[in-house]
């Protein structure tokens, strides 16, 4: 008996097209079903890469329901970043954040879903919130300090800015290239070597890590993680001065890139589009 149908395929619901309807409801996502939309989004795309490696390893030509689950996942995927595309358009620092080489619909909507501008008069509001004040610690049995998905999305924001720092037009990954030299060189030039003697007893001798601890040096990994927690760092310290304005009329307390981020000079935000 032959498998083929006259019947049009059935599409579950979940996977129908977006109707313009649809899409036009998503501006009025509340924060929540953004948040939600958000997380969909990145477990919908690890399953998709997943289905992608497989049916990649498969010796033999993959079987056409294998084909068809990867395609429903990209579909799947795509449509909710267009939903999520209206939803930030609807938000008036929605489209600075698009402007921004590297951040996407899914982590503009993703930031503005999670940060309350009105709550954060300063960067470091925001930094504490994202888990990115390193003086901020979470004992055992204390309820977590930060936002854990909020500090997901900035690590993802930071995995972008470093993907695309080769780019003309990433104006973050430019400055996260620009701070991994300086700590490269501070840790060539012993000035973590404190830091290194104090993490030392944390690792086996065998390992990698070691080694450059032993040497009064920080791993290469950890100085590539300082530079890309630096450039988010500074990524949201622009957000929050632009969006506090945007909202309050008024401009946030200053100087925050030189006071905070250690620099000798201010280091502006990219203009946002006209």
């Amino acid at each position: 008996m032959s498998d083929e149908s006259t019947e049009p395929p059935f599409i579950p619901p979940h996977v129908q097209r977006l109707t313009r309807d649809l899409r036009d409801a998503a501006a009025n996502l509340s924060h929540d079903e953004a948040r939600f939309l958000v997380d969909a989004y990145y477990i919908i795309q690890e399953d998709r890469k997943r289905s992608s490696n497989q049916i990649t390893a498969m010796e033999a030509e993959p079987h056409r329901l294998l084909t068809w689950f990867f395609e429903q996942n990209k579909l799947l995927e795509n449509q909710i970043k267009a939903a999520l595309a209206r939803y930030t358009d609807a938000q008036p620092i929605g489209q600075w954040l698009k402007s921004i080489y590297g951040i996407g619909p899914v982590l503009s909507a993703g930031l503005i879903a999670h940060i309350d501008i009105n709550k954060a008069p300063t960067a470091g509001h925001i930094w504490n919130y994202a888990g990115l004040n390193p003086d901020v610690t979470w004992e055992k049995g204390q309820k977590r300090p930060w936002n854990a998905g909020l500090r997901t999305l900035c690590w993802k924001v930071g995995q972008s800015f470093m993907k695309f720092a080769n780019a003309d037009e990433c104006y973050y990954g430019k400055l996260y290239q620009q701070r991994k030299a300086y700590e490269v060189a501070r840790n060539d030039r012993g000035g973590n070597a404190e830091k290194a003697k104090a993490l030392l007893p944390n690792f086996k001798k065998t390992t990698d890590a070691f080694k450059h601890l032993s040497e009064g040096k920080l791993p290469p990994a950890q100085i590539d993680a300082r530079a890309r927690r630096w450039a988010v760092k500074l990524f949201l310290a622009h957000l929050q001065a632009i969006w506090w304005e945007m909202e309050t009329g008024t401009k946030p307390p200053k100087p925050y890139p030189i006071a905070i981020l250690g620099h000798a000079h201010e280091i502006p935000p990219p203009s946002a589009p006209k």
